[in-house]
């Protein structure tokens, strides 16, 4: 499944401000990179992976519309699913996608 294209071009007026953006097609979507280390993830099922403080992944997983990012059957700490609804309006996709380049840009370059 193709990701949201529309979406993509958000997201990407978002990251591409910050220092060290790049792209790059895995996981069936678009991930946006903040110095070589994934930030926002343009999902192909829709809606956005968000990378966060892993210390923050179960309080941010109750706000409406996100949930715990599950893969092969586990879940994988530090990355929310933030379904297309709570990331349609500028505000909200603006929310998450700065969560996901502020905790990707506290890591080592890659």
């Amino acid at each position: 499944m193709a990701y949201d294209e529309d979406l993509a071009d958000r997201v990407r007026e978002l990251v591409g401000r910050a220092a060290g953006f790049d792209e790059k097609r895995m996981f069936g979507g678009l991930a946006m990179m903040v110095k070589g280390n994934m930030a926002v993830v343009v999902r192909g099922a829709g809606g956005l992976m968000v990378r966060v403080d892993p210390a923050e992944s179960e309080r941010l997983e109750a706000e409406p519309g996100a949930q715990a990012t599950v893969m092969r059957g586990r879940p994988m700490r530090g990355w929310i699913t933030v379904d297309p609804a709570a990331c349609a309006d500028d505000a909200g996709l603006a929310r998450w996608v700065d969560r996901g380049v502020s905790y990707a840009g506290t890591l080592p370059a890659k």
